[in-house]
């Protein structure tokens, strides 16, 4: 199993606190409600943790045909 694959996960877990940090801190700036920001920044990390794993699903990996190759 190559590197890249076990470090997936890692990166979508990563990209989806840093965009529920964002969205949680502008509510907190907003509202100065901790309550409201902590749902919204939770809200904010499901969504975009279930859509970036919906997106590598829907990725299909790039697979040459045996036929195609020119090194042959």
């Amino acid at each position: 199993m190559p590197r890249s694959d076990k470090t997936r996960p890692a990166e979508l877990v990563g990209l989806s606190a840093v965009a529920a940090f964002f969205v949680g801190g502008i509510v907190l700036m907003v509202t100065r409600d901790v309550t409201l920001a902590s749902i919204f920044g939770g809200a904010t990390f499901v969504v975009t943790i279930i859509t970036l794993a919906m997106l590598v699903l829907a990725m299909s990996p790039q697979v040459s045909k045996p036929d195609n190759n020119p090194h042959d």
